[in-house]
């Protein structure tokens, strides 16, 4: 196999991972193009990682010495917890959003909370709101799933 048939079917089965892990309803409204994008480059502090308002992880507060955030940049995403990191691709249209399966490194930790949250909230991001200049909600387009994300300003 050449390298570009090997290129080729990469690309469609990161596609099809992208868009295999969300449901679309055929009552779908096709108002998003309308909507603006939220602009999401840059790095984003993990304020909290939520499955409901009962369980939940705030990584600030399971390691406190340890800035654990989402480096968003063009249609990846990069994840860097207190221990491990997870990346992929991300599809952004409108206030819709996907992030795609990626990699995961997967080194044993001594707290890894914040990390068994993402690996159950992650696939079921949906949706992207806006809460203010600062501070934006990753959501799950059934559930209570989320988490929110406060942008960084100070400089890498």
């Amino acid at each position: 196999m050449n390298k570009l048939s090997l290129l080729a079917l990469s690309a469609a089965s990161l596609l099809a991972s992208c868009t295999s892990n969300k449901q679309t309803e055929s009552t779908e409204v096709e108002s998003t193009d309308t909507i603006a994008a939220v602009d999401l480059n840059g790095q984003w502090y993990m304020e909290r990682i939520a499955i409901n308002d009962y369980v939940f992880v705030n990584p600030s507060e399971v390691v406190p010495d340890v800035k654990q955030y989402i480096i968003f940049d063009d249609s990846t995403y990069c994840v860097q917890t207190n221990c491990n990191s997870i990346s992929g691709a991300y599809i952004q249209k409108g206030d819709s959003i996907t992030l795609c399966d990626g990699a995961m490194t997967e080194m044993a930790c001594e707290n890894m909370a914040t990390e068994d949250m993402l690996r159950k909230v992650i696939p079921a991001i949906a949706t992207v709101t806006v809460e203010n200049d600062s501070t934006i909600t990753l959501n799950a387009a059934q559930t209570s799933e989320q988490i929110v994300l406060r942008k960084a300003t100070e400089k890498k």
